[in-house]
């Protein structure tokens, strides 16, 4: 998913724990093979290319492709999982371009979730209009961490962190982490402990503006970071992001209102922390979000 994936396992014997790990790689490594449209072959590649024609699915990947939807409803919008048009006008796979006026119009016209349809029963998927495409960054990380922390459970692995891309997902015991700041990836700013559940941190220090806000087209502004405590994996993926795209001032009242364990960093000022996440961080029975 061109990225690093770190794992730490604890189980009751080094057989045990080395089979759990690379049953977990596997599993991650099936999930790419299905949904990165980083390769021509996968079943989501396929989709984006069908220019409007319906496209069989595995259940699994209908049922993925439903529950991002329904987060799309649930964030009115600020996470979208059809945005692989504006991705290639902007040129955020190849080094970045500026689409002209015309172009960017184009794009957002074949852009958004209510370009996809979903049929369960039928077990297939279409995108209405021929140039719309999925795009699976924000969410597909976080989904194979919950699918790989299942097989390690199932495995026998008792306690056990994942670190894949920058997003952790904890299970078994507390583990200590830190946010950076939005401008120094190498400088931490907030300590927190890490229980049941998942980190994930979206910004531009490290990519640059690779953001895109659904509502205009256009990059989001560099104005911070955002990181979300939930209890799975794919919700704080989701979260992080579109908290991003609503920035510090609506994502926080957004976060409130959804009780949402988040923090919002700008440079050079204090932390934003939600209610949620002040809760989470003093009573650790406190459930963070996981669902839409």
């Amino acid at each position: 998913m061109g990225t690093q994936l770190r794992l730490e396992v604890e189980g009751p014997s080094e057989e045990v724990a080395r089979t759990a790990t690379e049953a977990a790689i596997r599993e991650s490594e099936r999930i790419e093979a299905a949904c990165s449209t980083w390769r021509d072959d996968s079943a989501w590649s396929r989709l984006n290319t069908a220019r409007g024609a319906e496209v069989p699915l595995d259940g699994e990947w209908l049922a993925l492709l439903d529950t991002v939807l329904a987060w799309n409803r649930s964030t009115e919008g600020a996470f979208d999982p059809v945005l692989g048009a504006l991705i290639g006008v902007w040129g955020l796979r190849h080094g970045g371009r500026t689409p002209t006026p015309a172009e960017l119009q184009a794009a957002r016209e074949a852009s958004g979730a209510s370009l996809l349809t979903l049929d369960r029963g039928r077990g297939v998927a279409r995108l209405r209009h021929p140039r719309a495409a999925v795009e699976e960054g924000g969410f597909l990380k976080g989904y194979a961490l919950d699918r790989m922390a299942a097989v390690l459970r199932r495995s026998g692995v008792q306690a056990a962190l994942l670190d894949f891309g920058g997003q952790l997902l904890a299970y078994g015991r507390p583990r200590s982490a830190s946010l950076a700041t939005p401008d120094d990836r190498q400088r931490s700013t907030l300590e927190l402990q890490l229980r049941e559940g998942s980190l994930s941190s979206s910004g531009t220090s490290e990519h640059g503006r690779h953001i895109l806000d659904p509502a205009t087209g256009e990059r989001c502004l560099a104005w911070g970071s955002t990181a979300v405590l939930a209890s799975e994996g794919l919700a704080a993926d989701v979260l992080s992001t579109a908290l991003y795209v609503l920035g510090p001032d609506r994502g926080l009242a957004w976060a409130n209102r959804h009780q949402v364990a988040a923090v919002f960093q700008r440079p050079g000022q204090p932390p934003l922390l939600t209610e949620r996440f002040r809760a989470l961080q003093s009573h650790p029975d406190v459930a963070p979000r996981s669902s839409p």
